[in-house]
């Protein structure tokens, strides 16, 4: 199976936090399923980060860290999830969130994530 992480299962994953449910973590450490991370995800934590909504000592460079660390792959931003976007419905505002949506459809990924509205855009979701 082919998972997005979404980036609060980066960081729950990273600090070990109780927040992460054991469906998420039993699909991200299964050997069997490739995982990727969004640069979206990396472009959230750089302006959380630079605002003061999250507190990573290195910043964005940690959240890198944690991807590579984990043996995550870097999923760019292409233009095709840029077009999907536009055509998403409004069940979420979040532009992070929207755009992590438009990417998991487009190549076909379950996303891992707690959040609520995503399995409205008809994402197959872990949680």
């Amino acid at each position: 199976m082919n998972l997005l992480l979404d980036t609060h299962a980066v960081l729950w994953l990273a600090e070990n936090s109780p927040m992460l449910s054991q469906a998420a973590k039993e699909a991200i450490f299964n050997e069997g399923n490739q995982k990727f991370v969004s640069m979206a995800s990396a472009w959230e934590v750089a302006i959380k980060n630079s605002i003061g909504k999250l507190r990573l000592a290195n910043g964005v460079t940690e959240f890198y860290r944690m991807i590579e660390g984990n043996g995550f792959l870097l999923l760019p931003i292409d233009r095709r999830h840029v077009v999907r976007v536009e055509s998403l419905p409004f069940h979420h505002r979040d532009p992070f969130d929207r755009l992590l949506v438009a990417a998991a459809l487009c190549e076909e990924l379950v996303m891992v994530t707690a959040d609520e509205n995503i399995p409205a855009y008809g994402v197959p979701c872990i949680w």
